[in-house]
């Protein structure tokens, strides 16, 4: 069969709305990338809030399917009319409260708020369980102590991947790895002991929590199929075909570990871009609550310790601009991708401990680290070595320092990695932020050829499990597909350990003068 007769008779779509960009991954049935979208957007602080408006994401989402379907067009003379299986991936977290008629009752609050710290704090207590601030029943809380007025008329509250899922299908329903995200999971539900717990507390308000949550469902189930008015808002042109069948919807860290294939325990898995965020299988729940770190579920319902940074690559991407903009005075038009290539490759011959050079990445609140506010800065001693590579250096290490401070309370709570698997924007580069993360971590890294097509790729393996995974698990299922996939995998090497350790005392040491810039 000729790839235009397979895309014809419907391949599998996974499209994730990123901090960033909005990215769509047309798979064959051999799950390789055949076609691909995207979009930039970018979230903007109004009213105190990060937010993306409806029109960001309903314009966002048809232009990132445009872009796919002029990229099938332009590859394969054929126009993309029919879809096999899809699901639809977002960020974590958030709150999105809609009325009885649907309509949005405040702007959408992303994950990257930290506004919720009264919230997030009662119910770890309340609860004996770590509920980060950016949760959706954080927020739904904060609302609550907050007498927001909206509070009375919420009759649904979901994630972004909820909501995008519900207009192109009509379900309120969320993949088990995003619910877990919401609200703590046991038993591939909602925790009915907390849920008691926490509606005693505001059902005087009108909420009940049962009646607002969408439902949970697990990989490898059918969550409803395109409808008529969910292919034609995705394609204005009227080419696709509605009945498509549905996954369940999953967060960024569902897809991270599907288009890792880290599912089993001990697997873990490390996704860098605008956020980074760490996944590891749990073989044993944790001896106690760690503020540092969440407890989630894989897409199939498997615990998981997650340390989530709300930053990663944007002050990255900010120097890398700079040195672009530094080579046009000198009349070089230098190319994006080389500029990373140079500069990341440059910090691999950075001293271990980047000579002294320390940096903060702290675009936005890092509460892993307790910084309420982000203020990106750097410091150095008078004899510090001030060079190119130590600089470069210390800014990668910067993107991942806040995570490896949750790591380190994770690995001495007992939990063990054989291996992480990095994927994401931070890891285009070969082989230097891989090392310099290997090192840190002292533990094995690996990055997959797919490493590039990130989480959209992600959920279209979990499209296409929905509909091909014949009664397997998940976990066998995606050994079969990652049996060829290619990928190299690094070692710590000793002096980089030892140096990230000396860095690492550093960074700890200047963060009181880090949240002093709070009022700055």
């Amino acid at each position: 069969m000729t790839i235009q007769e397979k895309i014809t008779q419907g391949m599998y779509l996974g499209i994730e709305l990123g901090s960033t960009r909005i990215k769509a991954s047309l798979i064959d049935d051999t799950y390789t990338p055949i076609a691909g979208g995207s979009h930039a957007w970018e979230n903007r602080l109004e009213n105190g809030y990060w937010t993306y408006s409806l029109e960001d994401i309903h314009k966002g989402l048809q232009a990132c399917y445009a872009d796919l379907k002029k990229d099938v067009s332009e590859r394969y003379g054929v126009t993309l009319s029919s879809l096999g299986a899809v699901g639809i991936s977002a960020m974590m977290h958030g709150y999105m409260p809609f009325d009885k008629d649907d309509f949005l009752l405040v702007p959408f609050r992303t994950w990257r708020n930290t506004t919720t710290e009264r919230a997030a704090r009662e119910l770890t207590e309340l609860f004996g369980f770590n509920i980060p601030q950016r949760w959706s029943v954080a927020h739904l809380y904060q609302a609550v102590l907050d007498n927001e007025p909206h509070i009375a008329d919420i009759a649904h509250l979901t994630t972004l991947a909820g909501y995008v899922h519900y207009l192109l299908t009509g379900e309120r329903a969320v993949g088990a790895g995003e619910a877990s995200g919401m609200f703590p999971i046991s038993g591939g539900d909602y925790d009915k002991e907390m849920l008691g717990k926490l509606n005693k507390l505001i059902s005087p308000k009108g909420i009940e929590l049962e009646k607002i949550l969408p439902r949970v469902m697990t990989a490898g189930e059918r969550c409803g199929v395109l409808t008529e008015s969910g292919a034609k808002f995705l394609d204005p042109d009227g080419d696709l075909d509605p009945g498509a069948p549905f996954c369940p919807p999953e967060g960024d860290a569902g897809t991270g570990m599907a288009a890792t294939n880290a599912v089993l325990p001990r697997t873990g898995n490390i996704s860098a871009g605008t956020s980074i965020f760490s996944m590891l299988v749990l073989e044993k729940p944790l001896p106690r609550v760690y503020p540092e770190i969440d407890v989630v579920t894989t897409p199939d319902g498997a615990p998981v310790a997650m340390v989530h940074c709300n930053n990663c690559c944007s002050e990255l991407d900010a120097w890398v601009g700079i040195f672009g903009e530094f080579a046009e005075l000198f009349g070089i038009a230098a190319d994006k991708s080389e500029l990373y290539e140079k500069l990341y490759k440059k910090a691999l011959n950075g001293e271990p401990d980047c000579g002294g050079v320390t940096a903060y990445n702290c675009l936005s609140g890092e509460p892993v680290i307790g910084v309420d506010d982000g203020r990106p800065m750097y410091f150095r001693a008078p004899d510090s070595k001030m060079t190119l590579a130590n600089f470069m250096r210390a800014e990668l290490y910067s993107a991942f320092a806040a995570l490896c401070r949750g790591m380190d309370k994770l690995f001495k709570s007992g939990v063990s990695a054989d291996t992480f698997t990095g994927h994401g924007g931070l890891f285009k580069v070969e082989g230097a932020a891989q090392q310099l993360l290997s090192d840190a971590l002292n533990t094995p890294v690996s990055v997959m050829k797919t490493a590039g097509e990130g989480g959209a790729w992600g959920m279209a393996l979990l499209a296409a499990y929905s509909v091909k995974g014949n009664g397997k698990k998940l976990s066998e299922w995606l050994e079969t597909v990652f049996a060829d996939m290619g990928k190299r995998t690094v070692l710590p090497n000793e002096k980089g350990t030892r140096g990230f350790e000396e860095y690492m005392k550093r960074y700890m040491g200047g963060l009181d003068a880090e949240r002093s810039l709070k009022n700055a």
